[in-house]
């Protein structure tokens, strides 16, 4: 199947935040100068005090019509906020990007290159050879990186870090899926799971991820990690290329 085009389209990005608003000024800076591609930013915040709000507002105001912000509108949370996120986009690229700066968004060019090759699903690797993890929590990131590599050597799916935010997915494909995950960033593995389940595309590139120096984690390793277990496991199920 081949959901990208061959073309360059219009990248969506979504970017879920929770009082970012320390982190905006500079996360608006590296999307806008370091990403070439003409982009549209859906930034999805929970709730009306939330200090990123003001900080958007501020842009948009300057006449930047590039970033939108959206209310969250389906249930409190980072899953709630990405897949509001996800409504705003049919087809075309979707990127996934965090508010706090971790990500490294110089390479997000290749991943819009690489989805117009015919990848549905282009994920940004700590990882592989040439990415690294720098910072974070010590359980958080060896567990990432186990999931990530035995999943690579054992199961075969294209990318050594199924359980990274940091990627671009066809928004055909996304829609396509009944998304299950209630909680928090295991939506990550999930998604990364069913589309090698059902036969998508996968690729993957190095990054280099850096722990953030401003506003507030939301990640809650012990409350998630049975559902990162679930589809961790599920991953192994039989494929059944649609």
């Amino acid at each position: 199947m081949s959901l990208g085009s061959a073309s360059a389209p219009k990248l969506n990005i979504v970017v879920p935040v929770y009082n970012e608003g320390a982190n905006f000024p500079a996360l608006r800076e590296a999307l806008t100068s370091k990403i070439r591609t003409p982009f549209e930013a859906f930034v999805v915040y929970d709730f009306e005090e939330d200090n990123t709000v003001p900080a958007v507002q501020k842009v948009i105001q300057e006449g930047d019509v590039r970033f939108r912000l959206v209310k969250n509108s389906v249930r409190r949370g980072v899953v709630g906020a990405l897949l509001t996120g996800f409504k705003q986009v049919k087809s075309g690229p979707l990127l996934v990007v965090m508010g706090d700066l971790s990500d490294d968004l110089s390479i997000v060019d290749k991943m819009v290159e690489l989805y117009a090759q015919g990848f549905q699903l282009v994920a940004a690797s700590r990882y592989m050879p040439g990415g690294e993890l720098l910072g974070g929590p010590f359980l958080k990131g060896n567990l990432s990186r186990l999931a990530g590599l035995s999943l690579y050597w054992l199961r075969g799916i294209p990318t050594h870090d199924a359980t990274n935010a940091f990627k671009l997915y066809d928004g055909a494909m996304i829609n396509s899926f009944t998304i299950e995950s209630q909680g928090g960033f295991e939506l990550n593995l999930e998604l990364t799971v069913k589309a090698f389940l059902a036969g998508y595309r996968i690729t993957e590139l190095p990054t280099v991820w850096r722990d953030r120096t401003a506003g507030e984690s939301r990640f809650q390793l012990w409350r998630w990690l049975p559902r990162y277990l679930h589809w961790y496991l599920h991953a192994f199920r039989p494929r059944r290329p649609a």
